[in-house]
């Protein structure tokens, strides 16, 4: 009997032989894969139109585009309203393989073209230089045939007047040599089915157009009905391309493009269909990054409104356009000027000044002396006195003028007025005792006399005495002097 372990083991054993037998199975289909490719391009014969194109002998192209004339046609009921879920709308479906056709259709022309310029080349090798369009080239191929003077030929529908010039000076310098009448034909032929090939494109983007506007109302008003056709198409659908990022949104359709040498300067990457709309068409070279941005973000949220019916009128379209028109001119807008203040006229209204006990008390601590008063006076038709303090001169103004009206002009010693708890701490302080009335304790009854020594005396009748022994004058004029007590009669 096997343990729990063993049979893990062999469980495991098991795994890896079956995996190693499915990469041999893999790799063996790869590799016929690879020789049944390698043969077929052995057997392409590239003398023939047929092998290279084959786009329109495919039943899939005839029966969307008889399904598409009859949409044109109005063979279909356009008035019909659909209940289900929109991704089986039979409008939709149509509209989803038409995109793909119309992609189909555009890889087809390139292929047609690329035919027609290996053959045409040993008729006139410098056209393809001169006229890039593919389905231009077609036509200058079908007007010029196999004709060697080209005045003869008739361009005026075909290419603008400036081209026209240089194509018939190339022409005839050129080293062609006239085609042989198969080449010819085949080249003609190639001509014929790439314009077949437009003409159907461009009913398919005209009902592409139609039917867009009921399919994806809003996503058609702000980008456009091809644009919007072309990003749903790429995207397999209306829902799919709602469940999308914007950042993925912005480069569906991109292509990388192969520089060759040239400078990567003016190249812009992460050009999708989204370009190809009027908000980004409009917008300058410079802006346009910006402008993609924000065009893939309103395409993810218009198209998540369409997906599930939010405003099938298209108004949230047309506002979503004006609103990004309105940005890109916003951002082309100069930056505003500096504004320069302007100062108030002086002393236009008075100003609020403070009042109360404690801004009279600033005032009168920080406002003007009489002394400096008196410097900054002068006196009419006399000199100010001078003197210089370092590299300075200043002015006395009227101080020690006569005719000022002061008998003496004194510096006034501002003291400043305590409160009453601050009273009782500096006297508890100085004194010891809480009233101010105490005798300081410096003071002392005894007194020194030439006469008999040490005296006991009377300090506050001693005080009395000097009081009354002081001079009118200096009692008068004294800065330290104040009222005296009247004794009663």
């Amino acid at each position: 009997m096997t343990t729990l372990a063993e049979s893990f083991l062999a469980d495991l054993d098991d795994l890896d032989d079956a995996s190693d037998r499915e990469q041999d199975e893999q790799q063996q289909d790869d590799d016929d894969a690879d020789e049944m490719v390698v043969d077929d391009i052995d057997n392409l014969n590239y003398d023939s139109l047929e092998a290279v194109a084959h786009l329109r002998a495919s039943d899939r192209y005839r029966e969307i585009m008889q399904r598409v004339k009859d949409a044109l046609g109005g063979k279909e009921e356009n008035n019909r309203v659909w209940t289900g879920p929109s991704e089986e709308d039979p409008t939709y479906r149509l509209l989803v393989d038409c995109n793909q056709l119309a992609v189909d259709i555009d890889n087809e022309i390139g292929i047609i073209h690329n035919f027609m310029r290996d053959k045409y080349r040993l008729k006139f090798p410098e056209l393809e230089s001169l006229v890039h369009h593919p389905i231009d080239y077609a036509r200058v191929v079908q007007a010029i045939g196999n004709e060697m003077d080209l005045t003869m030929v008739n361009l005026d529908d075909v290419l603008p007047q400036a081209t026209i010039m240089v194509v018939s000076v190339t022409a005839s310098t050129t080293s062609g040599q006239p085609l042989s009448s198969d080449i010819l034909q085949k080249v003609l032929d190639a001509a014929s089915i790439a314009l077949q090939l437009d003409e159907d494109k461009s009913l398919i983007l005209q009902l592409v157009q139609q039917k867009m506007h009921k399919i994806a109302p809003n996503l058609s008003t702000a980008v456009g009905t091809e644009v919007a056709a072309r990003l749903m198409g790429v995207a397999g659908g209306l829902i799919n391309l709602s469940k999308m990022p914007a950042c993925n949104v912005q480069v569906l359709g991109a292509k990388q493009k192969t520089l060759a040498g040239f400078s990567t300067a003016t190249a812009q990457p992460h050009q999708g269909f989204i370009f190809n709309s009027d908000v980004i068409q409009q917008t300058p070279p410079g802006l346009r990054g910006k402008a993609s941005r924000m065009v893939g973000a309103k395409c993810t949220l218009l198209a998540r409104m369409d997906a599930y019916g939010q405003d099938p009128s298209g108004l949230a379209g047309e506002a979503m356009k004006a609103e990004m028109k309105k940005k890109v001119d916003k951002w082309q807008e100069p930056p505003p000027a500096k504004q320069h203040k302007v100062l108030p006229v002086p002393d236009m209204e008075p100003k609020k000044r403070r009042g109360g006990r404690r801004f009279r008390k600033m005032k009168e601590r920080y406002g003007l002396t009489d002394m400096r008063k008196a410097a900054n006076r002068m006196n009419f038709n006399q000199a100010e006195e001078e003197y210089i303090d370092g590299e300075d001169t200043i002015g006395l103004g009227t101080l020690g003028k006569e005719g000022s009206g002061r008998l003496r002009i004194q510096a006034q010693q501002q003291k400043q007025k305590l409160t009453a708890k601050s009273q009782k701490k500096f006297g508890k302080r100085l004194y010891g005792s809480a009233g101010g009335t105490a005798t300081s304790g410096l003071s002392s009854s005894l007194a020194f006399t030439p006469v008999q020594g040490i005296e006991l005396t009377n300090p506050l009748l001693q005080a009395q005495q000097e009081d009354a022994q002081r001079s009118g004058t200096e009692s008068y004029f004294s800065e330290y002097s104040g009222f005296r007590s009247i004794k009663g009669k």
